[in-house]
């Protein structure tokens, strides 16, 4: 099924619409377009890390009891996280693809297709997932209707519009500060002015610098013309030199008496090394990533770093969206949740990679399987068994030996 038959069922089932009432006193209609900055290499190289990196998680609707116990069910939503959130795009390419969309427009909306059926005990709706696909409105208008039921239009480049209830849609926000709906600035668009002037002075020098390579390997010399003459004159006098320039084997030009030849010491001043750096830096700071992440050449404290200041809110913020949209206040309840675990722990050096499996370990957290996935390796058959160390007791049995021990001494003095 295409992705508008889809909207042309889910949406414009209400026709008695107005503009959702904002506390600013705005109205709600925000244009999408905000990539004035996104022809710089740099601002594309951190939303590409940003994006890879969040690509590598692992979505899970998971159930927690009331024992804190989790469970992941086996619902549509895992099975859809798991072999691809829709026809067209594997679990990968629908996270990296969500991330450069909120990174783009600070705003990033998902719909969720689903068949809907009543159940028969309780009357209650129920839904089974079938789909999820990112979306790139050219315009977005928030609107209520005579209930105050808050929908959001979708226009698309196409010239195709769509209503959807907002509760149905899934809304990522980037920034979300002055507006009231939308991330980004008042408008609901990025607001990219600071970083914008930052990137003009890196463009200026950088063209500078082209100017001045080319600059330095074309002009070589003047040529003094030492008579007066036309202009037929002169053009044929520079052709002349010219094919005696061509013409030179020996590298060395003969010039007759009318010509007087002045090299030219070309010594252009190319931007010093530490301002380009800067420069980058600032845009690198913008986004969060460190050079080495940048280059790759990090350690595990650097991208400890970087996954806590960068990663980690995207992370939690994905979860929330999610659980907020797919389920109802009811199934939060009861401890239904998205979960967006993140990626396995290759990043980490061979020795944290051991110190991890001994603490973890020893203390019976991981299985086999877990521990063989942990160094690269493929799990084993019956690998799904904990093991652990039996250097640990629990805190209140190690209470009870410890007082056995004490009337155990004391019983002894006394018949001593």
């Amino acid at each position: 099924m295409a992705l508008w038959d889809v909207f042309k069922n889910a949406g414009n089932r209400l026709k008695n619409y107005v503009y959702a009432k904002m506390l600013n006193g705005y109205t709600p209609v925000f244009s999408q377009f905000g990539d004035s900055i996104y022809s710089s290499d740099v601002v594309q190289n951190c939303i590409d890390i940003i994006a890879t990196e969040c690509s590598k998680l692992q979505p899970r609707h998971i159930r927690t009891d009331s024992s804190g116990m989790q469970t992941t069910p086996k619902s549509s939503l895992n099975r859809l996280f798991r072999y691809g959130p829709n026809p067209i795009m594997t679990t990968r390419d629908f996270l990296e693809k969500t991330i450069w969309l909120l990174f783009l427009n600070f705003n990033a909306f998902i719909y969720p297709t689903f068949v809907s059926i009543n159940d028969p005990k309780s009357g209650n709706e129920m839904r089974t997932y079938t789909g999820f696909y990112p979306l790139n409105p050219r315009q977005v208008d928030f609107l209520q209707d005579d209930a105050g039921t808050l929908f959001v239009k979708l226009y698309f480049s196409n010239g195709e519009s769509f209503t959807l209830p907002y509760r149905d849609v899934i809304h990522l926000r980037k920034k979300f500060s002055v507006n009231d709906i939308m991330g980004g600035g008042m408008n609901g668009q990025p607001d990219n002015s600071a970083l914008l002037k930052v990137l003009q002075i890196n463009d200026v020098l950088l063209q500078g610098l082209e100017k001045g390579i080319k600059t330095s390997m074309s002009i070589r010399g003047i040529i003094k013309i030492n008579t007066i003459a036309d202009d037929d004159s002169l053009k044929a006098e520079r052709r002349r030199f010219e094919e005696r320039m061509a013409s030179g084997d020996t590298g060395i030009l003969p010039v007759d008496l009318k010509g007087e030849y002045t090299p030219i010491n070309s010594d252009p001043k190319m931007i010093d090394r530490d301002t380009l750096q800067f420069l980058q830096s600032k845009a690198q700071n913008w986004f969060g990533v460190s050079a080495p992440i940048i280059s790759g050449d990090y350690t595990d404290e650097q991208y400890q770093a970087f996954y806590e200041k960068t990663l980690e809110p995207i992370v939690l913020g994905l979860g929330q969206a999610f659980t907020k949209c797919l389920f109802t206040d009811r199934e939060q309840d009861v401890g239904n949740e998205i979960v967006f675990y993140q990626r396995d722990m290759f990043y980490l050096s061979t020795n944290a990679k051991l110190n991890l499996l001994k603490i973890a370990g020893e203390q019976g957290l991981l299985t086999d399987n877990q521990k063989l996935a942990l160094l690269g390796y493929p799990p084993i058959e019956g690998g799904e068994k904990r093991t652990m160390s039996l250097n640990y007791i629990d805190v209140d049995l190690a209470n009870a030996y410890q007082m056995g021990r004490a009337k155990a001494d004391k019983g002894v003095s006394k018949v001593e």
